[in-house]
Parts: structure tokens; C-alpha cells; sequence
């Protein structure tokens, strides 16, 4: 199931607030805990016993490392190997297989097993736990009721954000249902509904028109529409679907870290990635990337760390070759701004700075977009401008999709933030009569847009690891 569909809007949801919100006191966990794993379930029951399984050895393994802190070292390695063992399984499962037979010889059955709906996520949330425990930053949690909330709430459970189990403590102990956090929720819901159905979707649809032509036909001009439409699809599904968990969270009593920070602005790489998946990116530093190479750490194994972080990250983003190598090449360009270039950057004007980083992440996102390194590299010679440099299906697919195009490209920076920010403290009663009507009317609107479209639409594509 997932947030953009009839089956969810109008079936789990009304029907989960109700319960939740009838039910008393701690009820009301077991309300959520209920209702996040038939959430979880309605695809795929099978990986729900995955899920539970995970919560209950995790749950464990917090508890003996807090009961015998002499072996604490066997029971992190233990745990981090069944949480990486299971991930890597499903992600690489296939292409292991089929590198195992090419080396052998022998004919081994073909990997059939889909990778399970937010699994990278809720094991990201897993190994972060288990880490904050051995490190003695958290006490073990005694509730698993409370534990198998945290790892399998519905609002983030297939999507993030990225939530640590310090921050989140004090909020399973005691959520906080107020009628602001309500209203404040439902209006963040909308807003990311619509982001993924009115603006990615659309977007996706130019994405696939173009992707899906024979490469050798498109121009230049094409080339370059496709990947703007699929780069704006990978920022609005993403940071709707966010949006959509945050709005969701606050419902039911909970805050949850923000997620994006209008990343397409960005004058630098490292800029980029303190705006873009914000959660996952400190997840990265924190777990991964500081343990590896810490300040004092040589230059080399800083260097390798972060293009194991960026191999690591790729996870998140599809399970194919070209996702690998595109996650490698942002990471490799983050690295040289580390170590060579962030003298040089700010010595640049800001407009010069975001060409650069934009240039740098369209290459990376040809990888994520494409399936083959083949076609990969064919993209990449149609926008270097091998090839026609325009033709009259760039002409007619920027006039269909100009105002998709336009709405989305000014959505991607504070625009829209700063006018009502602007209404709201202009200290006159039009400025603010115009804001409570905007905030009081745009809402719904793009609610019932919103609805209409996943109605009417045919095309809802859930980005996230390759699906």
C-alpha cells in the first residue's frame, strides 16, 4: 500500500484515525503497531513476518548487549550481520547468483524474490538502534510495543525520513495529539499528495515518452527535457512522499526531521547533499562515514570512505549497475570538493556554482535513469549534442508539458515559501486576509486535484529503490 492510492486514502485511512483516535492511552500504540503492519501487509504478507522478525532479534540484541556489555561486540556484529545479510540478499541477491554461476559453471536457480517494500529504510532505523546502544548513547528498550512502533510506523515505514531512536524516545513514550499538530498535518498531507501526483507523475509521464523512444531518434533538446522532467520527478516523488509521512506523523502525535531543503539550488555538491534527503545524508555520516574516517583519519581512508558511502547510498535509489555507478559519481565530485575544490567554488559567483552542481548531478542522474551502461552513455553523447540538436518532438513535448515544466522548476526553490511568509508578517490586513484565504483554500484544492488525478491516472510510479 502506499500513500498515493484510493485504497489508502479512503479505506486504511479513515479507518485507522477512527480507531486511533477512540482508542485510550496506550492503546493507542497498539492501535498504530496494528495498523502499520497491515499497512505493510496489504501487498505483501509474506514480508511481513520479515518485519517482525527483524523488530524481535533487534529488540534482543539491544537487550543482551545492555545485560552482558563484555560481549556487547558479539551481539552488534551479530545484529548488523542478520540486518546488512537480509538487505544485501534482496538487493544484490540476483546478481550474485548469476555471478556465482558464470564462475562455477553451474547452473543456479534464478533469484525471484522482489525487494521488500521499505526494507533499506526500516534497516537503516535497525542498525542506528543497535549502534546507539553499543556506543551507550541509549539505554536498550525494555517495550517491544514501543520498539516495534518506532521501526515499523506507517507514516515512514516505506519511505523515511530517517528517524534515529534517540530523538524518537521520548515521543513513543508520550505523543503529543493536539488540535494544531492536526490541522498542521492534514495541510502538509496535501501538499505532498499533491507534489507526488499533480507534479511527478505528470513529469514521469515526459520522462517515459522520451526514455522509452528509440535513442538513436531523439535530439539533443529531447535529451536534455527528459532528464530536467525526470530529475524534477525524482525531487517531487521523493520529497512528497516526505512531505506526505511528516504531515501523516504529526497527525497521530509525532514530529519527524525535515527531509529536503530545495536541493536544485544548490551551489556546490556538499550543498546539495545537506539539502537533498537530509536524513539519510546524516544516517551516512554518522554511521557510516565517521567511523570509517574521522577528522584526524588519513586523507586515503577519507577518500574511500566516501565513495563507499556513496556505493552504500545507491541502495536507496535502485539495485542496478548504472544506480551504482551514478551514486559513485556524485560521491566522487563530493569528495573532490572536500579535498580540492571548496577554496575554488567559493570563489565563484552562486549562478556559476549551481551550473556546476547542476551539471555534475544531471550526469548522475543519467545513471539512476537509465537501466544499462550502454544506454547510458548513449544518453549522455545525445546531451553532449552527438546527434540532431532538435527536432519537432522537443518542440511539441515542451508546449504539451510547459506548464508542468514551469510550475515545477519554480517549486523546486522558495518562490511560493517566501510570498506566503511574505503575506503572513506584511503587517496589513490584505497581506494577511490574503494568507489565511491561501492557507484555508489551497489545501483542499490540491487535495481534490489530487484525488482526481490518482482517479483518473494510470501512471503512479513509486521511485524508491527502482520500483
Amino acid at each position: 500500500m502506499i500513500f498515493d492510492s484510493i485504497v489508502f486514502l479512503f479505506r486504511f485511512l479513515p479507518a485507522f484515525i477512527i480507531c486511533y483516535f477512540l482508542a485510550p492511552g496506550v492503546m493507542k500504540k497498539i492501535v498504530l503497531l496494528a495498523g502499520s503492519l497491515v499497512f505493510y501487509a496489504w501487498g505483501e504478507p509474506v514480508y511481513c513476518v520479515l518485519l517482525l522478525f527483524t523488530i524481535l532479534a533487534d529488540y534482543l540484541c539491544g537487550l543482551l548487549m545492555d545485560r552482558f556489555r563484555r560481549m556487547k561486540r558479539v551481539f552488534i556484529v551479530f545484529g548488523a550481520a542478520v540486518n546488512l545479510g537480509i538487505l544485501l540478499a534482496f538487493v544484490y541477491g540476483g546478481e550474485l547468483m548469476t555471478l556465482a554461476g558464470s564462475l562455477t559453471g553451474a547452473e543456479l536457480p534464478a533469484w525471484q524474490f522482489p525487494l521488500p517494500l521499505g526494507l533499506p529504510f526500516y534497516t537503516l532505523r535497525t542498525l542506528s538502534y543497535l549502534i546507539n546502544v553499543y556506543r551507550g548513547e541509549v539505554k536498550s528498550c525494555r517495550n517491544l510495543l514501543d520498539y516495534g512502533v518506532y521501526i515499523s510506523m506507517f507514516p515512514y515505514l516505506i519511505g523515511g525520513p530517517v528517524t534515529d531512536y534517540r530523538d524518537m524516545q521520548e515521543q513513543l513514550a508520550s505523543p503529543k495529539v493536539t488540535i494544531a499538530n492536526i490541522s498542521e498535518g492534514l495541510k502538509r498531507l496535501c501538499f505532498g499528495l499533491g507534489k507526488k501526483v499533480l507534479l511527478a507523475d505528470r513529469l514521469g509521464e515526459l520522462w517515459m515518452e522520451i526514455s522509452h523512444a528509440e535513442l538513436t531518434g531523439i535530439s539533443t533538446a529531447s535529451a536534455w527535457l527528459g532528464m530536467i522532467a525526470f530529475a524534477l520527478q525524482m525531487y517531487f516523488t521523493f520529497s512528497g512522499f516526505s512531505d506526505m509521512a511528516i504531515g501523516l506523523a504529526k497527525i497521530i502525535g509525532f514530529t519527524l526531521p525535515e527531509n529536503f531543503n530545495y536541493p536544485y539550488i544548490s551551489a556546490s555538491v556538499s550543498e546539495f547533499f545537506s539539502k537533498w534527503f537530509i536524513s539519510l545524508t546524516d544516517w551516512l555520516k554518522n554511521y557510516f562515514y565517521t567511523p570509517l574516517a574521522g577528522k584526524k583519519k588519513p586523507l586515503v581512508r577519507r577518500v574511500l570512505a566516501i565513495l563507499l558511502a556513496g556505493a552504500f547510498m545507491s541502495i536507496w535509489y535502485g539495485t542496478g549497475v548504472t544506480v551504482l555507478v551514478g551514486c559513485v559519481w556524485l560521491a566522487f565530485w563530493f569528495m573532490l570538493e572536500q579535498v580540492l575544490l571548496q577554496d575554488v567554488l567559493q570563489g565563484f559567483v552562486r549562478p556559476v556554482g549551481m551550473l556546476y552542481t547542476a551539471l555534475v548531478m544531471m550526469i548522475g542522474l543519467v545513471f539512476v535513469g537509465t537501466e544499462t551502461l550502454p544506454e547510458t552513455l548513449q544518453y549522455l553523447k545525445l546531451m553532449a549534442g552527438f546527434g540532431k540538436l532538435i527536432d519537432r518532438q522537443a518542440f511539441f513535448l515542451c508546449k504539451e508539458y510547459l506548464f508542468v515544466l514551469v510550475l515545477g522548476a519554480s517549486a523546486c526553490t522558495p518562490l511560493y515559501s517566501d510570498v506566503a511568509t511574505k503575506l503572513k508578517t506584511s503587517g496589513t490586513g490584505r497581506g494577511i486576509a490574503l494568507y489565511r484565504l491561501g492557507e484555508k483554500v489551497i489545501p483542499p484544492v490540491i487535495l481534490l486535484l489530487s484525488i482526481a488525478g490518482i482517479a483518473g491516472g494510470t501512471y503512479h510510479p513509486f521511485l524508491f529503490f527502482g520500483l
